[in-house]
């Protein structure tokens, strides 16, 4: 009776709260830790408790348990009976997928064999539970397949953090197939928060490209951001025989490959913004041949910078369009392009989207 009276009191602590024995078997968890590790497990190893990502069913026997920063902190406490606090980094699994968290753990002997490990920072642990899960909701909300239209298409889309403020979309209406790729200014979440805005906001029932980016500064206008806020936009319709695209601030042109070479398209129009009132948005249309590219790039690729402080640049973009055959050879190139030019790290979101027309 007094246990369960105990046990109730621990469930009802804002805090996580696991208990293991001198044999280091967990016995009882809290409703707090079990919403942050949510295991079926009710009695057993640490590794089922915390969700662990790897050899759970051999936790203290498997390799991995060396370097288990969790279970050192109750293997220390347990061998100086005094108590331990360590940050702890781990692989969890979860609905998502494979995680990392961290998180400060805090280990006491409890007397007859029983240590009580608190995690009193677990505002810290949802936080990163809810950017796991809104990197999988932006996930979700790029392009699902690789035609649209009759044809073929393929992106890249590198987050320079877990959550990023580019926006790659493919669309069809009609018997027209719709690129378009977005940059907002900032990094992590609040631009995620914008991108997924301009996702929503962006009226794909409309043909002509300038008319939905003006479209768009009208309802961006709406949220009444301050003036650090932006939106870089670059929009192209394919038809049968030409493409009409239209740019909103966006630095870097559009390559077009064609029999005589790479053509890079520019227009001078404002980004998304509230800096001008009712700012102009033009297009253009163009005629293409079968066997010709299109390619839409953010400014992450061009001024993606190596170890020396060199940008990867225009230049090295419309080399790695030059020699390749088709839009998916073309991502596929300037992908492994990048990463040997900045070395695997990258400073800013990196996109682009390629056609084959």
């Amino acid at each position: 009776m007094i246990e369960k009276f105990y046990r109730r009191i621990i469930d009802g602590v804002p805090a996580a709260v696991i208990v293991v024995d001198k044999n280091l078997k967990a016995v009882f968890a809290n409703a707090k830790f079990r919403e942050l590790f949510p295991s079926a497990a009710r009695r057993g190893n640490l590794g089922k408790f915390f969700c662990c990502a790897k050899n759970t069913g051999n936790c203290g026997r498997a390799p991995c348990a060396e370097n288990c920063s969790a279970r050192e902190a109750f293997e220390d406490c347990f061998y100086s009976h005094s108590e331990v606090q360590r940050r702890v980094y781990l692989k969890v699994k979860t609905d998502e997928g494979t995680r990392e968290v961290a998180f400060n753990l805090n280990v006491k002997p409890l007397g007859d064999g029983m240590y009580m490990g608190v995690i009193d920072n677990a505002f810290e642990m949802e936080i990163a539970r809810e950017l796991a899960s809104a990197k999988n909701i932006q996930q979700r909300l790029l392009p699902a397949g690789n035609w649209a239209a009759g044809h073929s298409y393929s992106y890249m889309y590198i987050p320079c953090r877990g959550i990023g403020g580019d926006l790659p979309d493919v669309y069809t209406l009609g018997s027209s197939a719709f690129g378009v790729i977005a940059d907002v200014s900032g990094k992590g979440i609040s631009a995620g928060m914008l991108s997924a805005f301009v996702k929503a906001a962006y009226d794909k029932t409309e043909y002509s490209p300038a008319q939905a980016i003006r479209s768009l500064c009208l309802k961006f206008n709406e949220l009444n951001l301050d003036e650090r806020s932006y939106v870089t936009v670059a929009a192209v319709r394919i038809d049968s025989e030409s493409l009409t695209y239209s740019m909103a601030g966006h630095n870097v042109p559009i390559l077009f490959k064609t029999a005589g070479g790479i053509t890079r398209i520019t227009l001078n129009s404002p980004p998304v913004s509230n800096w001008f009132e009712n700012p102009a948005y033009f297009e253009d249309t163009v005629p293409y041949s079968k066997g010709d590219i299109i390619a839409l790039l953010t400014d992450g690729v061009t001024e993606c910078r190596n170890p020396r402080g060199e940008m990867f640049g225009s230049e090295r973009a419309i080399k790695t369009l030059s020699v390749s055959r088709t839009a998916d050879e073309f991502i596929k190139n300037l992908q492994r392009n990048l990463k040997s030019f900045c070395g695997g790290e990258f400073n800013d979101d990196i996109t682009a989207i390629a056609f084959d027309l």
